[in-house]
């Protein structure tokens, strides 16, 4: 058993194909189908059941799997714990955001990053919660930011703001930043929103039903920049944080307005796995997201306010 065999079923797993994980891994299939079938004779098991469609991990396959990623967490901790020993930070963090936040975050934690520790390597990839709580699970990743989660054994959470959600509206609108919308009146009004299965929906459906109006959605789109590009054609308003429209805002493109009664808003957390250390640059990359945060909340870029949380006050 060797930590390439381990990395491929984690792969192989997520991806459901063999195919898929030798391109992400850029191995040769075979090279993947020999390190699975030498590991599943080794443990007297079979991790995988292939068909047609692809690969699917079976119960005893799940549980190895566990372990594996629980194992890989630990080897990059021992990587992390040396490199924390140097002046500046070295190696790969493998950061997970959703659409929305990585939109406006990433370009300035790069900035910070490369200009305090230039040896430091950043991955980001972008999907909805569900998918990177899954993907830091398995030590895929060493840090996301997330909206709204729910206590869990596997990771900690910490909160990081609350992050209020604006009325934005082509500029045929004249939507103001200063003059308030109620909620009751999008009632009647042509709406332009992600699917159920997206969270920013499920806190907009609820605050419409705390307001006791039907919202009328024209179209249903889970693209942030497919939602933008539609309201600016003028096919509706949608409801979005400030920051991934503050740029159209300030070239008078699209116009916003804040809501209230009642105020749609969710809360930000940063999250790492919890059966593990959080390694030093995981750690630095939290710190410098919440920094980032607060720089943008006081300066107005970013409607919302911090949460005066201790765990968050000192240094991840």
């Amino acid at each position: 058993m060797d930590i390439q065999q381990l990395k491929t079923i984690i792969h192989v797993e997520e991806l459901g194909s063999l195919s898929k994980a030798a391109e992400r891994l850029n191995l040769a299939q075979p090279a993947l189908s020999r390190q699975i079938r030498l590991l599943e004779e080794e443990l007297g098991v079979h991790l995988f059941e292939r068909h047609g469609r692809g690969m699917i991990i079976t119960a005893v396959g799940e549980a190895v799997l566990d372990h594996a990623a629980t194992i890989m967490r630990e080897m990059d901790a021992i990587r992390s714990t040396a490199a924390a020993a140097k002046t500046t930070l070295s190696g790969k963090v493998e950061v997970g955001m959703t659409p929305t936040v990585s939109e406006f975050v990433i370009a300035p934690l790069m900035e910070r990053t490369k200009a305090l520790h230039p040896n430091l390597g950043l991955r980001f990839s972008s999907a909805f919660s569900g998918h990177l709580m899954d993907w830091l699970k398995r030590g895929e990743l060493d840090v996301a930011f997330s909206y709204d989660l729910e206590h869990q054994p596997s990771l900690v959470i910490k909160p990081v703001m609350v992050e209020n959600l604006l009325l934005i509206g082509p500029a045929t609108a004249n939507l103001s930043l200063d003059q308030t919308v109620p909620f009751s009146s999008l009632a009647n009004m042509p709406l332009v929103l992600p699917s159920p299965r997206h969270g920013l929906r499920r806190i907009v459906d609820e605050c419409a039903r705390k307001a006791g109006v039907q919202l009328a959605s024209t179209v249903e789109v889970d693209s942030l920049g497919a939602m933008l590009s539609l309201v600016k054609s003028g096919f509706g308003s949608t409801i979005l944080p400030l920051p991934p429209v503050y740029d159209h805002l300030s070239r008078d493109i699209v116009t916003a307005a804040p809501l209230i009664d009642p105020v749609p808003s969710r809360k930000l957390v940063v999250a790492f796995a919890s059966d593990g250390r959080i390694n030093a640059a995981a750690r630095y990359i939290g710190n410098s997201f919440v920094d980032i945060a607060r720089d943008l909340v006081n300066s107005g870029v970013w409607s919302g306010y911090m949460i005066d949380d201790p765990a968050i006050s000192k240094p991840l």
